[in-house]
C-alpha cells in the first residue's frame, strides 16, 4: 500500500498526465509513462540535486530597501488598518461565495517593488515543481532561501501582531501561523501554467492539532495584463458558477476562508509573455484543536460545468493520486523533496497545450 501511494505521488508532483489525453495514440503513451514511473520507483533511496540549484546571480540587489528594512519597524500601518477594521469585518463576512476580502497596498509600494526584484527566477534555488493534470507551477517554502525583503515580508505576515489583526478580521479567535510555510510561500507560474478549482486540505500535515482556516495571498505582479489570465477565481460550494474573478493585480492582498467547499483556482492557461510568471506570496493561518487525531479532508479538485467526461475522469484520477501523496506526507512526515529528487532522474515531457 505504501509503494503504491509513492507510486501515486509521483504523478502528483511532476505530472505525467497528458492534458487533454486524445486517441488511443496518447493512452498508449500514457501507458509508457507508466512503466517509467514503476521503473523510477526503485530510486526512491537516492538523492539527487534539485532542479536548478545553482544561485540565481542575475537579480538586482535592492541594498537601499533591504538596508532601511532592517532598522525598520513594522511594515504594516497597524494604526490606519486597525481604524478600518469595523467595516472591513463586516466587507469580510458578508462576502460571497465565502468569506474574503482584498486589501490594497497593504505593504509600501517600493516594499512591494523589492519583493518582484528579489523573487527568484522558476530555474534557480531548490523549487519544488507540480506539474500534473490539476496544475502546473512551482513553489518555495523554505522560509531561510528567501531573499531579505521577502523573509521581512513574510515574517511580518507571521508577526503576533498580523496574526491578531487577521484573528480580528475574520472572527478566528486566537489564530496561529505557520513558520514551515506547508504548501504556502513563493509560488509562480509561467505561460501555460494552470491551477485547476479546487479546495484545500483542512489539516496541518505535520501539527495534527491545527486546522486550517484562513488563507493570505500577496500578489507581486506588477505590468500584469488582463489578456493574459491568472485571476483566482472564486466559485460557488455547487460548483455551478464562478461569483468573483480577482486579478493578481500587484500589492494586492488576498484573504479569504479555507473550508471544504471554498473552491478556487486559475483553470485556463496562462498566456503571459515569455520570462514573465505570476507571481505570489502566501501563507495560511490555523486554529488549535484540542485533539491530534482530527479527521483530514485532502485538497480535492473539481471540475468546470462545461468539462468533458473524459476530463471529469482525469481530474478525479488526479486527485485520488494528491490525496495518496497526502496521506503519505500526513503518516510519514514525507515532504516533497524526496519526490522532487527522484523526478529528477525522469525525463520531463511537454504536455500537448489545452
Amino acid at each position: 500500500m505504501i509503494v503504491a501511494h509513492v507510486f501515486s505521488s509521483v504523478l502528483h508532483v511532476r505530472g505525467f498526465y497528458p492534458r487533454p489525453l486524445r486517441g488511443v495514440a496518447n493512452l498508449k503513451q500514457t501507458a509508457s509513462w507508466f512503466r517509467l514511473f514503476a521503473a523510477s520507483l526503485a530510486l526512491l533511496p537516492f538523492g539527487v540535486a534539485l532542479e536548478g540549484s545553482k544561485e540565481d546571480k542575475t537579480r538586482p540587489s535592492r541594498t537601499d530597501v533591504s538596508e532601511s528594512l532592517a532598522d525598520a519597524g513594522q511594515l504594516v500601518d497597524y494604526a490606519h488598518w486597525n481604524a478600518l477594521l469595523p467595516a472591513l469585518s463586516k466587507q469580510y463576512r458578508e462576502a460571497e461565495p465565502f468569506p474574503h476580502i482584498q486589501l490594497e497596498n497593504v505593504f509600501d509600494p517600493e516594499v512591494a517593488m523589492a519583493c518582484v526584484e528579489e523573487f527568484p527566477t522558476a530555474g534557480s534555488g531548490p523549487w519544488t515543481v507540480y506539474k500534473h493534470y490539476n496544475e502546473d507551477k512551482v513553489g518555495l517554502t523554505k522560509r531561510q532561501l528567501f531573499p531579505p525583503t521577502l523573509g521581512r515580508v513574510t515574517d511580518e505576515l507571521n508577526s503576533e501582531q498580523f496574526v491578531r489583526w487577521i484573528s480580528a478580521l475574520t472572527g478566528f479567535h486566537d489564530l496561529v501561523p505557520d513558520p514551515q510555510l506547508v504548501a504556502g510561500g513563493l509560488q509562480q507560474s509561467g505561460a501555460g501554467g494552470f491551477l485547476n478549482v479546487h479546495a484545500d486540505f483542512t489539516m496541518h500535515h505535520y501539527r495534527r492539532n491545527l486546522r486550517r482556516r484562513v488563507n493570505v495571498i500577496l500578489y507581486l505582479n506588477p505590468g500584469w495584463k488582463p489578456e493574459w489570465g491568472g485571476a483566482l477565481e472564486l466559485w460557488d460550494r455547487t460548483m455551478s458558477r464562478c461569483v468573483e474573478r480577482v486579478p493578481p493585480t500587484f500589492n494586492r492582498l488576498l484573504i479569504f476562508n479555507s473550508t471544504e467547499t471554498s473552491y478556487h483556482g486559475f483553470p485556463a492557461r496562462l498566456t503571459c509573455d515569455e520570462g514573465v510568471t505570476r507571481k505570489t506570496l502566501a501563507l495560511y493561518y490555523y486554529s488549535v484543536e484540542q485533539q491530534t487525531n482530527n479527521e483530514c479532508a485532502f485538497a480535492h479538485f473539481q471540475p468546470l460545468p462545461d468539462e468533458s467526461k473524459l476530463g471529469r475522469v482525469l481530474i478525479q484520477l488526479d486527485t485520488m493520486a494528491v490525496q495518496a501523496y497526502s496521506r503519505v506526507k500526513r503518516a510519514f512526515g514525507v515532504n516533497d523533496d524526496l519526490i522532487s529528487k527522484v523526478l529528477a532522474l525522469v525525463p520531463r515531457r511537454r504536455r500537448p497545450p489545452g
